[in-house]
């Protein structure tokens, strides 16, 4: 939108704060991505380092790929990957406390 002496400006925002429905929709979507994340992170945090991880299936699929799923450096990258997860959730829950 221009105005008379052409620059562009930007309407406000006349749909005025969302309702009670809409708030309690992106409370829960917040609550399921926060559990969502717990759950990820959890298991991506502590199945590297069980006895599942060494004897899953594809180990047999390829040997040779064995050697690198048993790698420390992979566990521990797979680690991360589950303390990332579980930032994410923290933070999110931190955000959804605060109004």
């Amino acid at each position: 939108m221009s105005s008379p002496d052409g620059l562009l400006t930007l309407k406000p925002d006349e749909s005025g704060p969302p309702d009670a429905r809409q708030r309690l929709w992106r409370r829960i979507q917040a609550f399921v991505l926060i559990l969502f994340c717990l759950e990820i992170g959890i298991v991506l945090l502590l199945f590297p380092w069980s006895s599942l991880w060494d004897h899953n299936y594809f180990f047999s699929l390829s040997p040779h790929w064995a050697r690198w799923f048993s790698s420390s450096y992979l566990r521990g990258a797979v680690s991360g990957l589950g303390i990332v997860n579980l930032w994410i959730a923290l933070s999110e829950a931190w955000r959804l406390r605060s109004p």
